[in-house]
């Protein structure tokens, strides 16, 4: 069977790109004790709660609601949303240059994110190699977050994507398999390596071994 020839690369960014995580804030306010800020993550500013907000939800809504539940946290919960650029670490350099390789090939280049739409400008102003990309699609913005197919599809159309000639890469497997089931060339994101190895193999990528690449990242 002959492959549709590849025209579009879709990234996932936080985890892909951005190295991003709230122990990075969290470390600093609980003065390095790792199982209480654990414990709050896991049982206050949860996964799930802070996933509503890359839903679309506003912070505002969200520290209100949540602060109401547990009082005696209050101010923890708001740092999340007033410091919450202490969030954001380094780029992944390494597949900020493959990103900039694959800007040299005849490809088409967007990235589909779980983020806030109220947070996403100021990781836009931080990381100046998302400017590479033709688009990118925020879940904040659109209502509805991966792994829902709904956002995919809203890319799809957007931007008259086939996801039969489209690889997807993304550190989640719920995501990665929401994005095979709609026909997209999905890559489970492990390390730069694999990664790299995954895009020669499809033939975007020349297989290196050494030379330079540039400077990247903001």
């Amino acid at each position: 069977m002959t492959r549709t020839a590849i025209g579009t690369v879709v990234f996932d960014l936080g985890g892909v790109l951005i190295d991003w995580d709230p122990r990075y804030l969290y470390r600093s306010l609980f003065d390095g004790d790792e199982a209480a800020m654990e414990r709050f993550l896991a049982e206050v500013c949860t996964p799930e709660w802070n996933a509503r907000q890359d839903g679309g939800r506003p912070w505002s809504e969200a520290v209100a609601e949540l602060s109401a539940r547990h009082p005696d946290q209050r101010d923890l919960i708001a740092a999340f949303d007033q410091r919450w650029t202490e969030t954001l670490g380094d780029p992944v350099h390494e597949n900020v240059a493959i990103l900039d390789e694959l800007r040299r090939v005849s490809v088409r280049l967007y990235a589909l994110s779980n983020w806030s739409a109220e947070k996403f400008p100021i990781a836009r102003a931080r990381y100046p190699f998302l400017d590479w990309f033709d688009d990118v699609v925020i879940s904040g913005d659109v209502g509805v977050a991966k792994p829902d197919p709904r956002i995919y599809r809203h890319l799809m159309e957007r931007h008259d994507v086939d996801p039969t000639a489209t690889v997807f890469i993304d550190d989640h497997e719920s995501n990665v398999a929401s994005a095979e089931r709609l026909g997209f060339i999905a890559l489970a994101y492990l390390d730069p390596g694999k990664l790299r190895r995954d895009l020669e193999g499809l033939g975007l990528l020349e297989s290196v071994t050494s030379g330079p690449t540039g400077t990247i990242g903001p």
